[in-house]
């Protein structure tokens, strides 16, 4: 394994509801010990993986160094390949030969370190997009490593996006990149310049990374003016297009709070990447793959802020800025690496 990004799923698992600010570190340099406090009122909802051990690292990239007999597996030797089989946070590891996506040839275990999380999952929402009836798309968050993959895709695929991000350096990003439409939602304009945006797009539909908080009402009252604006007649029960939220991300943990101006044709679910892929079927998810491998460099190009070893990224100079979850931060683990 030569890389493995830090995603926000993996911190869920490695700090959980941990409170990072009580982190202290032992044992060595080289193997270091990192523990911190859990909240008593949080602690029964960790009840069932208290002292067991739980392998971190979500995807990565490495060169194949040995393999099995078959000869699926055998080509394999040598060729720089991208896996997501978890536990990726170590300097070797062994899984299918047929879960290995082989890299093309020039692209480096960088390149492709990141080639499932945030490119199956921004391909997941334009297939749920167009699975469910919608014809154009609402990011939060869009700053981010994955809201800038969307922007790119939603370009190439011609959907019409509405991203919405808090900082103006962050909407200077995405309009760098071509995007058309950015709601900043620290403006005072914020809900005129959301309305008007989702007017232009018709967009229905909205993937929320935030979770808690007010933003996922204010987008569903936005599609309700916005769909209310054209409609023919009035309706007491409020327009007849539905309204769909989908909650991905937990980057605010406090309540989903709902103020309900937006009738009655609307909802609001989770999303998650692997359960998608599971109902999409087996002829879905190889076609999206195929696609990741074609545009690994381009659509699907991450980058990172930063890279650590193993034994880095329990220095608290590391885990404190990470933890943090910082649009547009993101961390490359490198196993190998020696600091």
């Amino acid at each position: 394994v030569e890389a493995s990004p830090i995603n926000p799923s993996d911190l869920g698992l490695l700090i959980a509801s941990a409170d990072m600010s009580t982190a202290t570190v032992a044992g060595t340099p080289e193997r270091p010990v990192v523990t911190a406090s859990v909240g008593e009122a949080t602690l029964g909802a960790l009840s069932a993986r208290l002292d067991k051990s739980l392998p971190v690292g979500n995807e990565g990239a490495g060169t194949v160094v040995a393999a099995g007999a078959s000869s699926a597996a055998q080509a394999l030797v040598g060729e720089t390949v991208a896996i997501a089989g978890g536990a990726m946070y170590t300097q070797y590891r062994a899984v299918d030969a047929s879960a290995c996506l082989v890299l093309p040839e020039g692209t480096t275990a960088r390149d492709g370190a990141s080639s499932f999380v945030n490119p199956m999952t921004a391909l997941g929402m334009t297939e749920t997009m167009r699975r469910e009836g919608h014809s154009g798309l609402v990011h939060t968050a869009a700053a981010s490593n994955l809201g800038q993959m969307l922007v790119k895709l939603c370009q190439k695929d011609g959907i019409p996006l509405v991203n919405i991000v808090r900082k103006p350096e962050q909407e200077k990003l995405l309009r760098s990149l071509g995007a058309s439409y950015v709601c900043n939602s620290a403006s005072p304009s914020f809900s005129t310049d959301l309305v008007e945006a989702l007017r232009a797009t018709s967009a229905t539909l909205a993937f929320d990374a935030t979770g808690g908080g007010t933003l996922a009402s204010q987008i569903l009252n936005g599609m309700e003016e916005a769909a209310s604006s054209t409609a023919a007649e009035y309706s007491r029960y409020g327009s007849s297009v539905h309204k769909q939220v989908y909650i991905y991300g937990a980057l605010d943990t406090g309540p989903t709070v709902l103020t309900r101006n937006f009738g009655m044709a609307w909802g609001v679910g989770g999303w998650l990447l692997t359960p998608f892929l599971q109902g999409a079927g087996a002829e879905t998810f190889g076609r999206l793959r195929a696609r990741v491998a074609a545009e690994l460099t381009t659509t699907f190009a991450s980058s990172y802020t930063r890279e650590v070893s193993l034994a880095g990224m329990l220095n608290p100079d590391a885990f404190n800025e990470y933890v943090k979850r910082a649009t547009g931060e993101k961390f490359l683990v490198t196993p190998h690496a020696l600091s």
